[in-house]
């Protein structure tokens, strides 16, 4: 089938856009380039799929609503999948206003084009940041998310309510990933991994944050891109125990779902880094410093609902995930 799949050029995106291509989808990728950090490496990663002949490569911004309606009236998708978002809950506290850009008008106009083209099943990022203040582990879909501590996570949040919308107005089926610390082989650079990585091979020192004193639930690139597919291909629907009296966050009576996506196995921070440095034979200088604004402290996924919708859930060890991205760092790097 045809699909469309917003920010192809990033992390999660490329790991996606190759399981759809194996298996013969045909993939409309569509990616701004932006400079958030370094394009080569974006470049690199579509390089990793343009000798599909299944795809095709658009450049351009979601939040520009012409382009996205001229995309949907020339290629009329039959599912799409939005990975495409300013990501960052730093930059959020320093550029605002790209995040409402982004996140949220660009969000409206793939649900707008979503809407006119009669697109079957709408899935899309959302993050583990919109559990926010929440302390209660595991993190649930059924918990209540209204307690935000980063413009990031309101904007993912705000996208769940969006869909939720266009599932009871117009029945448009729609999945939202609260995706947990995803890690591996093309990482962000600014991301902790690749932080790491690049300081303790290049001698600096490296900032742990909360003095090292903080979990997460870091989830291997693959698990991450293999749930993605598998939740794609299983449409949304209403659930008929939802009630009206004592509504559950994490079903609807409109064709809405939410799933967590995370190893469901959180890490101390410093466990983590240890893992990195033996995979290294490298040691870390490390700074220690206090918890930043927009950090939580914990993050650990509840995934029975996956489990139990879908059929599936991150298996990868962290040893065998680290060693991967490793070994992937040192040959991009040379």
């Amino acid at each position: 089938m045809k699909l469309l799949l917003t920010g192809v050029a990033g992390f999660i995106g490329m790991h996606v856009a190759q399981i759809l291509l194996k298996r013969g989808d045909e993939v409309v990728g569509i990616d701004n380039l932006n400079d958030y950090y370094d394009p080569r490496l974006k470049h690199a990663r579509l390089a990793q799929l343009t000798h599909y002949p299944n795809f095709k490569f658009v450049q351009g911004d979601i939040a520009d609503r012409q382009t996205i309606e001229d995309l949907f009236a020339k290629e009329k998708p039959r599912r799409v999948i939005n990975l495409a978002a300013q990501a960052g809950v730093r930059y959020s506290l320093k550029n605002p206003h790209i995040y409402i850009q982004t996140n949220l008008a660009g969000f409206g106009n793939l649900l707008e084009g979503c809407r006119h083209s009669d697109v079957e099943h709408f899935v899309y990022a959302s993050s583990s940041s919109v559990y926010g203040a929440n302390t209660r582990l595991p993190f649930s879909v059924h918990d209540n998310v209204d307690h935000p501590v980063s413009l990031y996570a309101a904007s993912k949040k705000a996208n769940e309510l969006m869909a939720h919308t266009y599932g009871h107005l117009y029945g448009l089926p729609t999945t939202g990933l609260r995706y947990f610390t995803v890690y591996g082989p093309w990482g962000r650079p600014d991301m902790s991994p690749w932080l790491f990585t690049s300081a303790i091979l290049e001698g600096r020192t490296i900032d742990v944050f909360n003095h090292g004193k903080m979990q997460r639930d870091f989830t291997y690139i693959d698990d991450i891109a293999e749930g993605t597919v598998r939740v794609l291909d299983r449409l949304a629907t209403s659930s008929p125990d939802f009630s009206t009296d004592i509504p559950d966050p994490g079903t609807s009576y409109a064709p809405y779902r939410v799933y967590n996506i995370g190893n469901h196995q959180p890490v101390e921070l410093m466990t983590f880094i240890r893992t990195i440095e033996e995979a290294l034979g490298q040691e870390a200088e490390k700074n220690f410093l206090p918890l930043q604004p927009g950090d939580v402290v914990a993050t650990y996924a509840d995934v029975e609902d996956l489990r139990r919708d879908i059929g599936f859930e991150p298996k990868t060890p962290l040893v065998e995930g680290i060693a991967k991205w490793v070994a992937w760092y040192r040959r991009f790097h040379a």
